[in-house]
This record gives C-alpha cells, structure tokens and sequence, in this order.
C-alpha cells in the first residue's frame, strides 16, 4: 500500500460480523483460473493472500496484476528508487503463496483515478489472462467506523467494476473469450469466506517479504511481528463460522 495508515490500526477490529447479520457462504470452487488486481505491492498481502496459498495449493492458477507499483510509498526513498524494490518484494511474497506472474500497469502511486486509460488497462489484462474469477481489494470508503480507505483503493476498485462489466456487456460471461464468470473483493464484512487453516503461516512469510516498506511503516517492531499481527488479525475467526477456524472474508459483487 502506498500510504497504509489506514492498515496500521487494523489491529484493534474484532472478527466478528454485526449484530443480525446472516453468516457467509463458503467461497466458489467450481473455478480454475483467478486475477487479482490491486492498486499497490502488498495489497495482496493485506487481506487475501492465506486464501491465495489455499487456492495455489488446491492446483489453482492465480495471477496478480498491480496498477502502480508503490513508488510513492516508502517515506523518506525517492521514488525511483522504492519503485524496483517494492516490485521485487511483491514478487518474493507471492512466490510464498504459489503466484508465478506477477505483473505491474505502471500507474502513479497515490495518484490513481477511474479513467478510460485505467479501464482499458484491466480489460486488456481480463483478457490476456481469461480468468474465471476476478478479484480485488476492498474499495468502500471504511474499513470499520474511523478506518478510512485511499483514494487509490477506492478509484481502482470503481474501475475494475467498470472494466468487468463492459467486458460481460460485450458477450456475457464467457472465460474462453476473456470474460470471467465472478468477482469478488476482500471484505471486513463478507458475503463468503475461505477457511484457511494451513494456510495463515505463508501468509506471514509473504507479507514480512515487505522489509523495506514495513521497515519504514513502523521502525520500532520487527516486520515479521507486524506482519504476524496484521495477518493473524485479517484472518481471525469468526463466530458461529467455520468451526472457529481462521477465515479470509469476500464480497461477491457479480454478477
């Protein structure tokens, strides 16, 4: 993430969901091939990566397609400089979770906006990677009361549900011709939920991949104990679900 002050108090959000809410279902599995698109390195890691070791692990494809690559997001590093790093710390935490392609749009960090450009930037990778499913980083305007999302989650977010539906307008859903069956974001108060015992241990190793990044983020604790927290916390269980197993939560929001 490029300014993750909305993630560093994540911590302190129960596992719970509200009060009257219905439970979520388990997660789609008649599906082979995945696209996880966000807006920035680590945002995988944040949210949906110990799903992602259970679905690579399961013989799923899973691919990551990133709008900027976080240039903007190590204080004090010009952005030169911190753009390759934080690339290469993406791709040595998705080789922990068993994503191979990992690919970046080369939009500017902290300044990502729903345009033409960027719709047709995901479209051409819905295309070339024809997943059945999509996926994507939470994009309302909180995480919890007092959480606020970016800018750059919310924007991307708008244009991947753009870009999803004038593909499906196109033809209909049709994987073979570039256009997915599903789409999913990561989400604090999900419709469906991958249980991940098994799993959350990876999740950690990809997440502390971000040395340079949570280095910065907070000097004071070591990166595999802020990673152990942040993970631990995102994947906590939920009562009533899974038999108290740790889950990953998603909103299906098509079709």
């Amino acid at each position: 993430m490029s300014d993750s002050s909305d993630q560093s108090n994540t911590d302190d959000q129960p596992g719970t969901q509200p009060e009257n809410a219905a439970l979520p279902e388990p997660f789609p599995t008649d599906w082979t091939r995945c696209l996880i698109l966000v807006a920035h390195p680590d945002d995988p890691e944040y949210g949906m990566s110990a799903a992602v070791a259970r679905w690579t692990a399961e013989g799923r494809s899973v691919v990551y397609v990133l709008a900027s690559s976080g240039e903007a997001g190590i204080e004090g590093m010009a952005p030169e400089v911190a753009g390759p790093i934080r690339e290469e710390e993406q791709r040595r935490s998705a080789a922990h979770v068993g994503v191979e392609v990992v690919e970046f749009l080369g939009f500017p960090d902290s300044r990502i906006v729903n345009n033409t450009e960027l719709r047709d930037a995901i479209a051409d990778s819905i295309r070339k990677h024809r997943p059945d499913i999509v996926v994507s980083l939470y994009s309302g305007p909180e995480f919890a009361p007092g959480f606020p999302n970016q800018s750059d989650h919310m924007e991307f977010g708008d244009a991947v549900g753009a870009a999803y539906d004038d593909l499906v307008a196109a033809v209909g859903v049709d994987a073979r011709e570039g256009r997915p069956q599903m789409w999913f974001e990561s989400d604090p108060q999900p419709s469906h939920y991958v249980e991940v015992t098994g799993f959350v241990e990876p999740a950690i190793d990809a997440l502390a991949e971000h040395k340079e990044y949570m280095s910065v983020l907070d000097p004071d604790t070591p990166v595999r104990e802020q990673a152990r927290k942040q993970v631990e916390n995102m994947v906590a269980p939920v009562e009533g679900l899974a038999g108290g197993n740790p889950v990953v939560g998603f909103t299906r929001k098509r079709p």
